[in-house]
């Protein structure tokens, strides 16, 4: 992730720690539902617990050889673990560690989203109350129409994202989505039983029927959802950059004592954040474009998705 444009909290999630942290989370999981079913013994399920740990380094210098990212993976926890680390990975396909690590990755991301989405909206709320009288100048075409008020503007401004809030909501939910039902989806080696229990374990619902991937429609979803809210917000900014305008001048963004706004003109108090909003928004209606032609895999899966995903 850029760190630019990158919330800590966030780049936590997407991280390479973030990303094997909840492989081991899905590894683990899948394990001790088989204890639960007794495919592993108690003996070798703690032994697993204690000495499953992440080595980014050695992982690192694995797949370099290997070429593959998740034999990588699960070689350097058998390094970690030992002769217990037979039962790990049992009866898994690497795309049922990576869609359901993903799905993981979604719910976390789908909290700090929504809350994000509700902040603003509440913010909003309290806006509109507080100018609920102020009369600004109503414009169609871009020319003077009506008197309204500024707080009648901020108040659609919040009711639109109290409905992308709720979009979100059901994309997230849709999206947050893991399969354990192996190499083509037919649960030839484990019981659809099991990835049930896997996915309530971990907190998220399950891909009632898979090829070798969770459908690629559910992330399209949740993406287009995220790029719906992106452009509700967009269109707050193009309203306040534009009555930011010298000649406007309704309103100005926030500029901080020391804060220059150009190098050569130091009059400048130019509405930057607001611009930013307009350029992130655009990168989103990007990715949702990226996220429908994701969709068409081949067949039971190709990786013609995983490069983008990684992006």
């Amino acid at each position: 992730m850029i760190e630019r444009y990158s919330r800590p909290e966030m780049a936590r999630i997407f991280s390479e720690e973030g990303k094997y942290a909840r492989w081991l989370e899905v590894e683990l999981a899948v394990c001790e539902v088989h204890a639960e079913r007794g495919l592993i013994p108690p003996a070798a399920l703690a032994a697993i617990r204690a000495k499953a740990a992440v080595d980014l380094a050695r992982i690192a210098e694995i797949e370099e050889r290997v070429r593959h990212d998740v034999i990588a993976f699960t070689t350097a926890l058998a390094e970690k673990i030992g002769p217990d680390s037979r039962y790990v990975h049992y009866g898994l396909t690497s795309s049922d560690v990576l869609d359901t690590a993903l799905a993981l990755q979604i719910r976390d991301a789908g909290v700090i989203l929504a809350e994000g989405v509700e902040h603003l909206r509440r913010v909003l709320v309290r806006r509109a109350r507080e100018f609920q009288h102020a009369p600004c100048i109503g414009r169609t075409h871009g020319v003077h129409a009506e008197p309204t008020t500024f707080g009648l503007k901020l108040l659609v401004f919040a009711e639109e994202m109290r409905r992308q809030g709720e979009r979100l909501a059901r994309a997230i939910e849709g999206a947050a989505v893991g399969k354990i039902s192996g190499a083509v989806g037919t649960f030839a080696h484990l019981p659809p039983a099991v990835e049930e229990a896997v996915c309530a374990r971990l907190g998220i619902g399950f891909e009632p029927a898979a090829t070798q991937v969770v459908q690629r429609d559910r992330h399209a979803a949740f993406i287009g959802a995220l790029a719906l809210a992106a452009s509700s917000c967009e269109k707050i900014a193009v309203e306040l950059r534009h009555l930011a305008r010298t000649e406007v001048r309704e309103v100005q963004e926030e500029f901080g004592a020391g804060q220059k706004g150009s190098s050569a003109m130091p009059h400048k108090r130019n509405p930057w954040r607001l611009e930013n909003v307009s350029g992130l928004a655009r990168v989103l209606r990007g990715y949702a474009a990226v996220a429908l032609e994701n969709q068409a895999l081949w067949h039971e899966r190709d990786i013609s998705n995983s490069s983008v995903e990684r992006v």
